[in-house]
């Protein structure tokens, strides 16, 4: 018998692999769409929290992919206090098997995975959800998925007006300075949540709360804007569904269940449930639902993260790593 190989990506790999923001979410968008084909298997996350004193938790997603012929499952740390250390606070490997032999195929780096791919997905959420003139984003929040939202928003909206607010003033302040670097045009760094949010047409809430505290207020949100809440804990009030035209998210099934998620208690209160969901984002890419009708639309789009997400993106770095001589092939057996 042949030896078993994998390949294996590490950080550095994935960096000079230099993925455009096309391609970033031409990947998501393809698992998107084959998930609206019903061609994918889903299995809700699920999490591990080792200890409560280490204030962390893992996230275990698992997912099939058919037209890729993928299997995968990711394993991401969430753990807040990581910048005391120098550390992300969100680590990842990302495996990816044979789904008809469970044969291993690679283990990649999935840290920045997971920032890419979340920032694909509010993007493309936006594509369909947000007004098509939205040209001011207020975005709370700094952590490294934060950038790749703004990043690729500004990719697809040609923002004129971003606004940044985040816990620590220094983060914040790093945060707007790489921005700016990178798109080449101001970012506006407040105070406070309310100047952050406050009539913009999109509205990014990504925040790193150790509790839920609702500290985005409904009374902020313009009608017609467009608001995207994705962090661990809610930092939403109840009503916020309530000024909603269309609620939509990733995947009903991983949202509708789970200890965290920035909607959970809507859900729980049945405030959001199938009834007051006008869809998932899928439904929307493939035909089956439309997405903003009108200009005075308020939408909200809920994501979680996909484990399609990150197959995807996974298969395209490691078709590009192939074409640049780039990774490790490593001995399984």
């Amino acid at each position: 018998m042949e030896p078993v190989r994998f390949t294996f990506l590490n950080g550095s790999d994935i960096e000079q692999l230099e993925l455009s923001d096309s391609e970033v979410l031409g990947a998501v968008e393809q698992g998107l769409r084959a998930q609206g084909l019903g061609e994918t298997v889903i299995e809700p996350r699920v999490h591990l929290t080792p200890d409560p004193a280490f204030n962390g938790h893992f996230n275990i997603l698992r997912g099939y992919v058919a037209p890729l012929g993928l299997a995968g499952v990711k394993i991401v740390g969430d753990y807040v206090d990581n910048y005391k250390a120098g550390l992300p606070s969100e680590m990842a490997l990302l495996n990816l098997f044979d789904p008809r032999t469970g044969m291993p195929l690679a283990i990649l780096d999935a840290t920045a995975i997971t920032e890419m791919r979340t920032g694909a997905l509010t993007a493309l959420g936006a594509r369909h959800l947000a007004r098509p003139d939205a040209k001011v984003l207020g975005h709370i929040g700094a952590r490294a998925t934060s950038y790749w939202n703004v990043r690729l928003l500004d990719r697809i909206f040609d923002l004129t007006e971003i606004r940044v607010h985040s816990r620590r003033p220094e983060s914040r302040k790093a945060f707007a300075e790489r921005l700016e670097r990178d798109l080449g045009k101001p970012v506006i760094v407040t105070e406070d949540w309310q100047s952050c949010v406050e009539g913009a047409d999109i509205v990014v809430e990504a925040s790193r709360l150790e509790r839920p505290e609702p500290l985005l207020k409904t009374e902020w949100i313009a009608p017609g804007a467009l608001v995207v809440p994705y962090g661990t804990m809610s930092a939403v009030e109840l009503s916020l569904t309530d000024v909603m035209d269309k609620i939509v998210v990733d995947d009903w099934g991983q949202c509708r269940s789970g200890q965290f998620g920035a909607l959970r208690a809507h859900v729980e209160s049945g405030r959001l449930s199938e009834e007051t969901l006008h869809g998932e984002l899928c439904e929307i890419i493939v035909g089956d639902k439309p997405g903003r009708e009108r200009a005075d639309e308020t939408t909200l789009f809920w994501h979680r993260g996909l484990s399609l997400s990150d197959i995807a993106l996974g298969a395209a770095m490691l078709a590009k790593a192939e074409e640049r001589g780039l990774g490790q092939k490593l001995r399984f057996s």
